[in-house]
């Protein structure tokens, strides 16, 4: 079992670092109260680009990967649940992913995953039992707003002040 992954959002530098230290370059960071918004391409042989939402008060980071023909073409949204904070005294953000996640798939209800490396994370002495009962919470909550309004995850984001925009959505094809 791993680790949390943990990330930094480098706004002045305009670069994200991912958990193994890979530092990539970030096209766009936009600073709103609610949240950081970052679009960047992706090196990565199942997405070419990621465009991602951090939003500290929800305990959320929402995430479109924008997947190469043949992979995943249903998902709209990829929900981290986790803890993130920012800006920094350098203006930089961080993402600790807590293992659970949110699939978002238009038509659908959200649908929880990752729950058997949330327990063995908390088995591995990698995440304490509040931060487990935390991103329960966060997840439940989102899955409970999202399916009061009408199985539509941005639309209660938005309900929750975190109203969503994004450089290309769901479809971009690169």
């Amino acid at each position: 079992m791993h680790a949390p992954k943990r990330e930094v959002f480098d706004v002045p530098a305009m670069t994200n670092t991912d958990n193994k230290g890979v530092v990539r370059p970030v096209d766009e960071y936009t600073t709103t109260d609610f949240g950081l918004y970052m679009a960047r391409p992706a090196d990565h042989p199942r997405f070419s680009y990621l465009e991602s939402w951090v939003l500290p008060r929800l305990s959320m980071r929402a995430n479109i990967f924008h997947f190469v023909p043949g992979h995943r073409a249903d998902q709209r949204l990829y929900i981290d649940i986790g803890e993130f904070s920012g800006p920094d005294e350098q203006g930089r953000w961080h993402a600790e992913d807590w293992y659970l996640d949110l699939v978002d798939r238009p038509g659908s209800p959200l649908q929880l995953v990752d729950v058997d490396e949330l327990f063995e994370a908390h088995l591995a002495g990698h995440l304490r039992t509040d931060q487990c009962e935390k991103a329960v919470t966060t997840a439940t909550s989102a899955l409970v707003g999202a399916a009061a309004d009408n199985d539509d995850v941005e639309s209660w984001l938005a309900d929750c002040g975190a109203p969503l925009t994004w450089r290309f959505g769901p479809r971009l094809v690169l």
